[in-house]
């Protein structure tokens, strides 16, 4: 059975770039040998691996890595951290317009 694998990089300036691979070792390898000059972990080097998650389904590798790739610096620590509590509070939506925090709002008006 083949294996996706969605991965968090911490390069040497500190930022965090996230992809997909069906080979983590070999795509580490690639990153820091700079296989690819056009590529954001070129100028970074070296880089190392904080984090990978495995799917049997490259769909689902794509997807996760897509979501991810949105989230604050924030969410991925906490995801990199295993800190699930912290990354479910920062999931949580803080628009105004939210149930839930228009029920506040609401409340703090009266």
């Amino acid at each position: 059975m083949k294996f996706y694998y969605v991965y968090i990089l911490r390069c040497s300036d500190n930022s965090l770039y996230v992809g997909v691979t069906s080979d983590v070792e070999r795509r580490l390898m690639e990153h820091n040998a700079g296989k690819y000059p056009e590529a954001y972990t070129h100028s970074r080097r070296p880089v190392e691996l904080v984090f990978y998650q495995e799917f049997t389904e490259p769909n689902q590798a794509i997807e996760f890595e897509k979501k991810i790739k949105k989230w604050s610096r924030q969410k991925k620590q906490a995801l990199i951290d295993e800190n699930y509590d912290e990354l479910t509070r920062l999931s949580q939506c803080r628009n105004d317009t939210h149930y839930k925090n228009k029920d506040e709002k609401e409340e703090k008006d009266l």
